[in-house]
């Protein structure tokens, strides 16, 4: 019997082929491709902030293994805004691959300013677009749609193709009545309805939260109550990109006689090039310079800073520290934390909020009091996204787990069957042909983790050695040995940090001596002392065997044998 070969299996018919490397079932490392005909177009490149097991990584970001492979198919990377999990790994991906990048003004600011600090900014392509532009890549086409979102200059992307149209609705909310007066295209959404649109790529990192997500001019509302009452000076932690919060800051400010500080490298930054480009408007008169603090009134004085997340190293949590060293916490202090904790990092806010707390200051942080929304759409935004473009399938992106299920569940309610909803994984390759969309296997990708200088130079095994030197600490053993006379010449000397206090560490270490002593006269008496790494390995276990009956502890043990 012949066998019957499915369109699928033989693929005779062009095919788009969309990759994500990033930015699916995950908060952060937004990184996209879309390949046809040997053409690759990559949308965004974003970084994720490290997990709590990841002990002194820096920043995460896309495994971009597969793009430097195909490097000669690479058109391009198309940016939607300028968050650090969208563009923030762009320094690293840009030493590795030589394209063109192409962006909405603001957005371009902030990576330029990024670019600069890496040396790089001379050796990069920046291409600016504007709403309703249509960049052309190959065979791709890629509209620019204005979107909602906590920052200015956010876009969704219509990606045109010989295959058909997919649309990324990047992150986004229906804002109704947005802080500079740019309203998100609607009209341009609901056109796509009727442009049998193959494929959405929908936000739905609130696809757990009921309803629409509430305006951004709440806040303002609330700032403008605690301006008006605070006895003392006003401070405001937030992300330093949220250009839209940092104007109503200076607004609320304005309006009830404060003057606003900028305090933090990057908040600084951003707000600088953001008033440059025109994004952040301020009052006459409510600039102030951090060096006249001191000589104002605390009740005529605003500071708007970082830390919204609790970083070490931040403003706010040097400010909580009382190690800031132009800012202590006064009296009648209010500090507003105008953001919610990305996950994982709900216990260093903790952790700041309550040495704030104990520092003498006020602190506002509870949603209910409105000091922060989402730049991010609810069920309800989801559900009307989907309803406006009316896609044939869907890939939920920007979330986790929980998110991307919700996602299936709301399509479901909405129509959709379960296999229209694509719940993807970083690398995973999904394939559509124009009438159908199916999973073809997958792509190298996963996370690259930044430690100072390095670049994935800190594997699995490096977090794992650092895990156990922080929970356990570390027992080094030093014993010189001279191969010729098979005799023990110095030592062993044992030092322990992290593992038990001084007093105990003496008490044992007669016992780990004799432990060691009797391990190296073993070798010695078997003549077997030719391979030091055999006698290190030794040393290791019985040491390790010795404390663990000892103490239940399992410290790492490092034994250093120098040949004489």
């Amino acid at each position: 019997m012949d066998e019957i070969i499915t369109s699928k299996q033989q693929e005779t018919s062009p095919t788009l082929r969309i990759i994500p490397l990033g930015g699916v079932m995950e908060i952060g490392k937004n990184m996209t491709a879309y390949e046809y005909n040997d053409q690759i177009v990559v949308v965004d490149s974003g970084l994720m902030f490290p997990e709590e097991e990841m002990l002194g990584v820096d920043i995460v970001i896309p495994d971009i293994t597969y793009l430097e492979e195909n490097a000669e198919k690479v058109l391009g990377i198309v940016l939607t805004h300028g968050h650090e999990d969208h563009i923030g790994a762009l320094p690293y991906v840009l030493r590795r691959l030589d394209v063109p990048v192409w962006g909405t003004a603001l957005t371009l600011g902030f990576l330029r300013n990024k670019l600069s600090e890496h040396h790089l900014l001379e050796f990069t392509r920046l291409n600016e677009v504007t709403f309703g532009s249509v960049v052309k890549l190959g065979d791709f086409e890629i509209e620019y749609v204005r979107m909602s979102h906590s920052i200015p200059d956010a876009a969704g992307l219509i990606i045109r193709n010989p295959v058909g149209t997919v649309v990324m609705s990047g992150d986004f909310k229906f804002e109704q009545s947005p802080v500079d007066g740019n309203i998100m295209d609607v009209a341009r959404l609901s056109r796509l309805g009727d442009e049998n649109v193959m494929v959405l790529l929908c936000d739905s990192t609130n696809a757990d939260k009921r309803g629409f997500t509430p305006s951004e001019s709440l806040v303002g509302d609330t700032f403008d109550k605690i301006f008006s009452t605070a006895k003392g000076r006003v401070i405001v932690a937030a992300f330093a990109s949220n250009i839209h919060r940092l104007q109503q800051v200076y607004n609320s400010a304005h309006k009830h006689g404060r003057r606003v500080a900028v305090v933090g490298r990057s908040m600084e930054g951003n707000s600088r090039i953001a008033e440059e480009l025109g994004y952040l408007k301020i009052p006459a008169g409510a600039k102030l310079r951090i060096d006249e603090l001191d000589s104002v009134d605390p009740t005529e004085v605003v500071i708007m800073t970082t830390g919204s997340q609790g970083e070490p190293l931040s403003a706010l949590s040097k400010i909580a520290l009382d190690e800031h060293k132009k800012i202590k916490i006064e009296d009648g202090d209010i500090v507003i934390i105008s953001a919610t904790p990305i996950p994982g990092n709900e216990d260093l806010v903790n952790r700041t909020v309550n040495r704030l707390f104990k520092q003498g200051a006020e602190v506002i942080c509870d949603p209910d009091e409105r000091v922060h929304v989402s730049g991010h759409g609810c069920q309800e935004d989801i559900k009307l996204m989907i309803n406006l473009v009316k896609p044939k399938f869907l890939i939920p992106v920007h979330g986790e787990q929980r998110h991307c299920s919700r996602v299936v569940t709301l399509a479901e309610s909405m129509g959709y069957d379960r296999e229209s909803v694509f719940k993807m994984h970083p690398g995973d390759v999904l394939v559509t042909d124009g009438v159908d969309a199916w999973m073809d296997g997958r792509v190298t990708a996963g996370s690259v983790m930044v430690d100072g200088l390095g670049v994935g130079d800190v594997q699995d095994i490096v977090l794992r050695d650092r895990g156990h030197l922080a929970k356990d600490g570390v027992v080094i053993v030093v014993v010189g040995i001279d191969m010729n006379s098979k005799q023990i010449v110095s030592g062993p000397d044992i030092f322990s940090r992290g593992f038990v206090g001084e007093d105990y560490h003496e008490e044992l270490l007669e016992e780990k001596i004799q432990t060691v002593l009797a391990k190296v006269n073993e070798f010695i008496d078997t003549d077997a002392l030719e391979d030091v790494d055999d006698i290190k390995a030794g040393i290791r276990k019985s040491l390790s065997k010795m404390i663990y009956e000892r103490t239940h502890r399992r410290p790492m043990i490092v034994p250093i044998v120098m040949e004489v």
